[in-house]
């Protein structure tokens, strides 16, 4: 139990009794007779259970929320108090009020009882008829289910299969017109209000035809669909809102989270969705698997909006490189950035923006973090630059040519895990480094002292003096290898080379910082440029 202070208690019973006498308040107006109710609408709870109770208005679902939370995550409560509507714990009559009260209270529970979407979002519930002669569950969404969000809209279809399988409720088999007016009523929604993530034809016809639960919906929209009309076993012709909503935006942006709460729950019938993870209808060698194959993924870039800015394309060389790690201002979904970068891209991203993402997500805010690394830049003298802090971008305005590298990005290893994603490989940086060395051992202040502790540790060279050279073939590297050999010279503690777009266009892939003038190039960090890979130098 936690123990309050004098002063913490104090606070509560002051909040209490100040939400009492404006309960009273209310009451004593409320009698008046001059609104809709005499009674004062607004329940008071104590905690999620009794949220979740009194919005679904089923007794004894709290204590039961409380015990199940001890024991479990909250979204496995979810699922497993489906067992307890099965058994009729609550009171519950027969098979539709069983479905009916456990997903509203599944969904009241996922979304933390503070949204409508339990009680408005999902219309109705009800079981319809296979072609086999089997029955299968058909759930009726509607607009406000919008404001469950993604992640509690796929559950809800999951909490939907778990109850209608104990129930030995069959599952949904579409027929093919109904499979293609799914896919005609998505398309013609994200033309009216435009979804955060739009399936694709393959995708959509995958989902339909394999998932168990029939994801129904009322009409929401005056437009009508125009191709499959009048299918006897829809309600309606017109544009169903609260459907389109939880198959793209639930089902098939959550499709890896999704995958986890199916995994932890062992449940059967949805292996579907590693087909739907990797990319439905692409070519094999266009889908993700695990690292070290990671490949692009384009999901971000789908349905762009004209005049939004794109920073970096799928994993393109001098996009955001991965950091793993948090600082104090970063959290789930937020990501940290190097204020010059804010600066360097335009002020385009500012703190709190929005930005999406190739992964782990679909998005994420944007906060500063200046322990991180800024953007590298061409100037317009043809000098490169690493920038690493605001002044520095601020003072160079208007003198960058061209934007190299746009530094780094601050993800949690969290993140990943939230959305069921692979770690990928991420940048060598300071803190790995420094779990490579002796204990209390610091970073180097310098160039030299970098190189002479690697040389004595036999470890790696400290990240900030060790450049990109798997960005260029080793071509490049022979060509660069050559030059430095015949042409290098060493003035005022720098190498000098002959300028020339063969050695400049990979030095600037390597991200090393360059002074030119007088057509020639000098490299302040040329001891640690020197350290070319051994293996393709020695031919």
């Amino acid at each position: 139990m936690l123990k309050l202070s004098p002063m913490m208690e104090a606070y509560g019973k002051s909040l209490m009794d100040e939400l009492s006498r404006a309960i009273s308040i209310a009451a004593e107006a409320r009698r008046e007779g001059l609104d809709p109710s005499t009674e004062v609408e607004i329940p008071i709870a104590s905690d999620l259970a009794d949220r979740v109770e009194v919005l679904v208005g089923i007794k004894g679902v709290a204590a039961r929320i409380r015990e199940l939370e001890t024991k479990m995550s909250r979204e496995e409560v979810a699922l497993r108090i489906g067992d307890d509507f099965v058994a009729k714990m609550f009171g519950e009559k027969n098979n539709d009020e069983i479905l009916d009260h456990s997903i509203r209270t599944a969904m009241a529970l996922l979304t933390e009882g503070v949204v409508s979407a339990p009680t408005e979002g999902i219309a109705k519930i009800g079981l319809g008829k296979n072609d086999d002669g089997t029955t299968y569950l058909m759930i009726y969404y509607a607009g406000p289910i919008r404001s469950a969000g993604g992640t509690a809209q796929a559950l809800s279809v999951l909490v939907g299969d778990y109850v209608r399988a104990k129930l030995g409720i069959g599952r949904y088999r579409p027929r093919p017109e109904e499979v293609e007016r799914y896919i005609e009523e998505i398309r013609q929604y994200n033309t009216i209000m435009s979804l955060q993530y739009l399936p694709s034809e393959a995708e959509i016809r995958l989902i339909v035809e394999n998932c168990p639960v029939c994801i129904d919906g009322e009409a929401t929209e005056k437009e009508e669909v125009s191709g499959h009309r009048n299918l006897p076993r829809v309600e309606t012709n017109a544009v169903r809102g609260g459907m389109a909503l939880v198959l793209a935006e639930g089902i098939a942006g959550k499709a890896r989270k999704l995958k986890s709460k199916v995994e932890k729950m062992n449940m059967q019938g949805w292996d579907w969705l590693d087909k739907l993870i990797a990319g439905a209808g692409k070519p094999a060698a266009d889908t993700e698997s695990h690292a070290p194959g990671i490949k692009p993924l384009d999901k971000y870039l789908r349905d762009l909006i004209g005049g939004r800015p794109v920073f970096s394309y799928p994993m393109r060389k001098g996009g955001f490189r991965l950091r793993y790690g948090r600082s104090r201002n970063t959290g789930f979904a937020t990501a940290g950035f190097n204020p010059a970068t804010l600066y360097i891209l335009g002020e385009f991203l500012a703190v709190g923006t929005q930005m999406k993402l190739e992964r782990p997500g679909k998005a994420c805010g944007v906060v500063p973090v200046d322990t991180i690394e800024g953007p590298t830049v061409r100037l317009k003298g043809g000098d490169v630059v690493r920038i690493d802090d605001e002044k520095t971008a601020i003072a160079l305005e208007g003198k960058v040519e061209r934007v190299l590298d746009v530094g780094e990005i601050l993800i949690a290893y969290g993140d990943f895990l939230e959305n069921n994603h692979p770690l990928v490989p991420a940048g060598y940086c300071e803190e790995w480094w420094l779990l490579d060395q002796k204990p209390g051992t610091k970073p180097p202040q310098g160039e030299d002292e970098a190189l002479a502790l690697a040389k004595e540790t036999g470890s790696y060279l400290h990240p900030a003096w060790t450049w990109f050279w798997d960005d260029i073939s080793s071509d490049q590297i022979r060509l660069i290898a050559d030059t430095v050999a015949r042409d290098g010279k060493i003035e005022e503690d720098a190498l000098v080379l002959p300028l020339s777009p063969e050695i400049k266009d990979p030095l600037e892939i390597l991200l090393i910082p360059i002074k030119v003038s007088g057509g020639m190039i000098r490299i302040r960090a040329w001891k640690s440029f020197r350290c070319l890979p051994s293996a393709l130098t020695s031919t």
